[in-house]
């Protein structure tokens, strides 16, 4: 068989790396890809934007299976436009992804179907968020999201009414992420832990994934704006087995099976972010693909054939109701350019890396480009270096060991991932 992998972030070269260990899979190819992804797979250079591109190139290779990693290529259409020419791919359809397209679609399919989450208000102007705000139905902090997909950076914890003030301005008249904040929800701030929960779904069942816990900020102790995700950890220290099955009853299968009915049959990866609170898990967002960095951390555990997951999936065979993880603990610390999330500078010469592979970390590679002989910076979010030990400690200690070898201007990391008070 052979696979293409559209996307060219660390979550696709974590994908890459396990799908080409598969003794099904004969050839990979990554479309674009990234520095590292040409270590395990042909880097094709076609954007993952340009559905029709990528469709001709996977018909002109008879490509078995295609994954897509990123929401744009899924919010595009890129599943209908593969299975309208009868090619095999991974994902949800577009009518589908409007699960994570649209973060108000999702909250309104939610309180449809009673599947617990934050309440929360719609402002379609600057003047409707302001009245919302000012009538003081949620008080501080209070949450305010784009509507639309901004990388995950459109999420706004406002502490007091002059922040709330700035992030109307910001997403709503200054357009900070575009067209995606011509719309945005206000929602009550919910208190709790928060951890990422991601199933596979064929349509009607969904099969879960070992569990993650992300760190979404920029800054140690869960402090500075929010960003595409700075690190993750796997399991998640905040999940029992009571509490997984609640998740499973409650928000999972009822997502999948009302999205069925509502003629939206969902297949592909579903990431539920959550907040464990007083009152059990509630949805914070949905994401309609793996996650990122948290797949960095599950595919080193991962034991069973990852192909195998996602060829049932496709093709509506029967999941299977085992996967075989390892019982390591695995992490995964992001190293990002300087002013990520905000602006920042690329093309930065990367040192180091040899040295850090020789301590037995795994670097997964995302915002790469391999020039000349030299890995140079071409992204925010630059590599994940990660690592699975018996213990956590054990893995944050080889983790760090090999963080502290790598080096390029303006590079800055989190220092407290995995520490179980990083996101207080």
């Amino acid at each position: 068989m052979k696979a293409l992998i559209v996307g060219s972030g660390g979550r696709e070269h974590a994908m890459a790396w396990k799908i080409a260990k598969s003794p099904q899979i004969s050839k990979v190819f990554c479309a674009p890809g990234n520095g590292g992804t040409r270590l395990v797979a042909e880097n094709v250079p076609i954007e993952d934007t340009n559905i029709a591109a990528l469709a001709d190139f996977a018909v002109k290779e008879a490509i078995d299976l295609t994954v897509v990693g990123p929401e744009i290529p899924l919010s595009l259409g890129i599943v209908d436009e593969f299975e309208k020419r009868g090619l095999r791919i991974f994902g949800p359809s577009k009518k589908a992804v409007e699960l994570e397209a649209s973060k108000i679609f999702a909250k309104q399919f939610m309180e449809r179907h009673r599947i617990p989450t934050g309440r929360f208000r719609v402002a379609d102007s600057p003047e409707l968020a302001r009245a919302i705000l000012a009538a003081g139905e949620f008080g501080f902090p209070v949450v305010l999201k784009a509507d639309g997909l901004a990388a995950g950076k459109g999420v706004l914890i406002c502490r007091n009414e002059e922040e709330a003030e700035a992030a109307v301005t910001a997403i709503m008249v200054n357009k900070q992420f575009g067209d995606a904040g011509g719309r945005i929800l206000i929602e009550e701030f919910l208190q709790g832990r928060e951890v990422s929960f991601i199933v596979i779904a064929d349509g009607a069942k969904a099969l879960p994934l070992v569990t993650t816990m992300d760190h979404k900020t920029v800054f140690a102790g869960g402090r500075g704006p929010n960003t595409g995700g700075m690190g993750a950890i796997s399991p998640s220290p905040y999940l029992n087995r009571k509490m997984y099955a609640q998740i499973m009853s409650t928000i999972i299968l009822p997502t999948v099976t009302r999205m069925l009915e509502e003629g939206r049959k969902y297949k592909g990866a579903l990431y539920a972010g959550l907040m464990l609170t007083d009152d059990g898990p509630k949805v914070l967002e949905y994401n309609c693909r793996f996650g990122d960095p948290e797949t960095q951390s599950q595919m080193l555990r991962l034991e069973s054939d990852f192909v195998d997951l996602l060829m049932a999936a496709v093709s509506e065979d029967v999941l299977a109701d085992e996967v075989t993880w390892n019982r390591k603990a695995a992490g995964c610390v992001i190293l990002a350019s300087g002013g990520y999330p905000g602006p920042y500078e690329k093309d930065k010469t990367i040192q180091g890396l040899e040295d850090a592979a020789r301590t037995g970390a795994v670097l997964f590679h995302a915002g790469t480009k391999f020039e000349n002989g030299h890995y140079r910076t071409n992204g925010g979010r630059v590599m994940g270096v990660c690592a699975a030990e018996p213990r956590l400690s054990e893995t944050m200690t080889r983790i760090y060991r090999a963080v502290e070898r790598i080096s390029f201007e303006g590079m800055h990391f989190r220092r407290d991932i995995g520490a179980l008070e990083a996101e207080t």
